[in-house]
């Protein structure tokens, strides 16, 4: 049997169970409630695997500090560091310390946070105490009174430079269509200037305040730590490499037992008869298969699989990455001729399904009961026997050895 004749059977097997209820088909209303209850139970599927995929703590959160730690090592401002600080200080004292947060985050997770971020979280409550707060709230105040002073000064501008035009046209003084006399705008952006300048000292001061304290220091330098650093980023991209795998893993335990309790129902159902039960039951396997294998197929692209492939393919063709997308297209076709194989052996087997139904009397396409002497079902006339290719005798279709002689029916069918 070639793949294509596989794939037709596989799509006529499926049809047949996903609309017939004992070889019937549905009316119409029934069909579009069985499509609705399809829908609600996707729907349902999806949103466990949600769930239980966020079980596992990501990369962000099992190290929270190295993208914040990473951003403070690229920053190559003189500023840096007075800016870094800043960020870690609230202008209102938070319900909870950076400590608590972490280990609030890390309640009803799989996994842990890593130990460097709770010390980088200690060095954060260190500086994040009543002075600082306030200092930084009187830098932003001295910050917003610049910004007003900067605002009237660029109005004063505007308004200077026009009267000092008309000036220079000899205009009087009374007919100038400014309220603003330039010797007086000149003295006031003067002034406004040199309040600035105060305030900026101002600000400097305390920014000094902030640096020069010894927890700020403390911080500071475990942040120079490259041995330390280099542990966390390792710690990063391992979970980064782990996550995805992980998720499916979990989701995979989430969908198998279903889809192993819709098997089996549908197989009892289907051996017993229970036409509607075994429709329902095809129905809710085929939805907790679906997402399964989207998650296997979306596991090959990010996932550990994935990044091992990458890394084999650098190793050997060097920068030659589109490589990997080559070896997908070999490896997802087999993977799915395999699938259909399982699939063949599992739902559409014909030996499987004609040896519980001679038992049974039934007819070997349609299920349907027979009487002793029938040749061809009553129902959809299907010949239930064929010569034995050994001693031409009838025998059963589908049953892989002859009721006389015992020689093998595989060159038949």
């Amino acid at each position: 049997m070639n793949i294509t004749s596989g794939l037709r059977r596989l799509w006529r097997g499926f049809w047949r169970r996903s609309r017939l209820v004992n070889d019937e088909p549905l009316n119409w209303v029934s069909l579009i409630v069985i499509i609705l209850v399809d829908i609600f139970i996707l729907i349902n599927v999806f949103s466990g695997l949600s769930e239980i995929s966020n079980w596992p703590l990501s990369p962000s959160q099992a190290q929270p500090c190295y993208a914040p730690w990473q951003a403070y090592r690229q920053d190559t401002a003189r500023e840096r560091d007075i800016r870094f600080l800043e960020q870690q200080i609230s202008l209102d004292p938070p319900p909870q310390t950076a400590v608590e947060r972490l280990q609030e985050s890390s309640k009803g997770k799989l996994g842990t946070i890593s130990a460097i971020c709770f010390t980088y979280a200690e060095y954060q409550d260190a500086v994040n105490h009543p002075t600082n707060q306030a200092r930084l709230k009187q830098r932003q105040q001295k910050q917003a009174q610049i910004q007003t002073l900067e605002a009237t000064n660029a109005r004063i501008r505007q308004e200077y430079d026009s009267t000092l035009l008309e000036q220079l046209a000899g205009q009087p003084a009374d007919q100038s269509i400014n309220l603003v006399e330039a010797a007086k705008a000149k003295a006031t952006l003067e002034a406004n200037n040199r309040q600035i300048a105060a305030l900026k000292n101002e600000m400097a001061a305390l920014e000094q305040a902030i640096l020069q304290e010894a927890d700020s220091q403390a911080f500071l330098k475990f942040l120079a730590e490259d041995a330390t650093f280099a542990q966390l980023e390792n710690q990063y991209q391992r979970s980064q490499f782990w996550y995805p795998s992980l998720q499916f893993v979990l989701q995979a335990l989430f969908l198998l037992p279903l889809i192993a309790i819709a098997l089996v129902v549908h197989r009892f159902a289907d051996r017993h008869r229970h036409g509607l039960l075994a429709l329902m039951s095809w129905h809710l396997l085929v939805i907790f298969l679906i997402p399964l294998v989207l998650k296997i197929f979306e596991l090959l692209q990010v996932g550990a699989l994935f990044e091992w492939l990458a890394n084999v393919i650098l190793a050997l063709f060097g920068g030659l990455l589109f490589l990997v997308s080559y070896l997908y297209i070999l490896l997802i076709p087999a993977v799915g001729f395999g699938m259909i194989k399982v699939a063949q052996a599992f739902f559409l087997n014909p030996q499987r399904q004609t040896a519980g139904r001679v038992q049974k009397l039934r007819c070997v396409r349609c299920g349907k009961r027979l009487r002793d002497l029938d040749q061809h079902c009553p129902h959809c006339g299907y010949l239930q026997w064929m010569p034995c290719p050994n001693c031409q005798q009838p025998t059963y279709r589908h049953l892989p050895y002859c009721r006389h002689c015992g020689a093998s029916t595989r060159s038949s069918g």
